[in-house]
């Protein structure tokens, strides 16, 4: 078939219950269509088929014109990060415990053809980045779709920090940590620590204060081209870690500067042409949902 697509690359969390048998229906899938595909090295590993060519993870966003997913939405997180770089789309098949990211169904994927016939829409979701910095020197920095938290230590304690957004002081806080949350990240950690839904296509920044030791202390969103600094107290015993998507740790010792704002290269997700986001908060959040009546 004629598609856009000229190379798919696949990755999948071949550890997660389901996956290999996923993968081997997809990779038919895609090669009764003539397809040309290209498989992460781990994945392949767990392929029925050794015919096929093998990359690494850090080749695909060089080598593929679409990037199919099969796992969780934690696995499209990580594969994200490989991509969004090269401006290569991604489409999710879930084979997790939620797929809020991941929005087809192994069960339905006779809709790939759709797809690679360009039935598809596709959907744009900005990154948010930060850097750590001490007396004008840059520690360390990365970035992420979901949030970046600002976490304590090994050992729970309160961290004291100050918040200021374009440079204007906005509140000093005693708190287990703080999350900063783009609208996707906004129905992950940040939904878990009392922070609002913000639409997808929302550009807006929730910052959400994890357990503050103030009754008065609640989230707020902002504009998302804002620039958000943390001030580490030199106060603090130790340091707090920054974990961006959970996948990386970042320490920022007491006096340093966190700065956070939005990433210049957004992720290209494609969806099915029945998606829909309101359905997937009812079915896969439970939003809105009335429960069923008992008498």
């Amino acid at each position: 078939m004629n598609s856009k697509f000229k190379t798919i690359g696949i990755i999948g969390r071949v550890k997660t219950s389901g996956v290999k048998d996923t993968l081997n229906a997809l990779v038919e899938t895609l090669c009764k269509l003539k397809q040309n595909i290209i498989i992460e090295a781990e994945t392949a590993e767990s392929l029925t088929s050794n015919s096929l060519e093998i990359v690494t993870r850090e080749e695909l966003g060089s080598r593929c014109n679409l990037l199919i997913v099969v796992g969780g939405d934690g696995s499209l997180l990580h594969a994200a990060h490989e991509v969004v770089d090269h401006n290569i789309p991604v489409l999710g098949i879930n084979r997790g415990s939620l797929g809020f990211l991941t929005d087809i169904s192994p069960n339905k994927l006779n809709k790939i053809k759709d797809i690679l016939d360009g039935k598809y829409v596709i959907e744009k979701r900005f990154l948010i980045t930060t850097k750590v910095e001490l007396h004008g020197k840059i520690l360390d920095q990365d970035y992420a779709l979901n949030e970046i938290a600002i976490l304590p230590d090994a050992t729970p304690h309160m961290i004291e920090f100050e918040i200021y957004i374009d440079d204007v002081f906005v509140c000093s806080q005693d708190s287990d940590g703080l999350i900063i949350a783009t609208p996707t990240g906004s129905t992950a950690y940040a939904l878990s620590g009392g922070g609002p839904i913000l639409h997808p296509q929302l550009d807006a920044m929730v910052l959400v204060p994890m357990f503050p030791h103030t009754l008065s202390s609640r989230p707020i969103v902002i504009e998302g081209n804002r620039t958000i600094k943390i001030v580490i107290s030199p106060h603090n015993t130790t340091s707090p870690r920054i974990s961006c998507d959970g996948r990386t740790y970042i320490n920022a010792p007491q006096s340093s500067h966190i700065l956070i704002q939005k990433k210049s290269r957004q992720l290209h997700l494609i969806h099915p042409l029945d998606y829909n986001y309101y359905e997937a908060l009812r079915s896969k959040l439970h939003w809105g949902k009335k429960l069923p009546y008992t008498d």
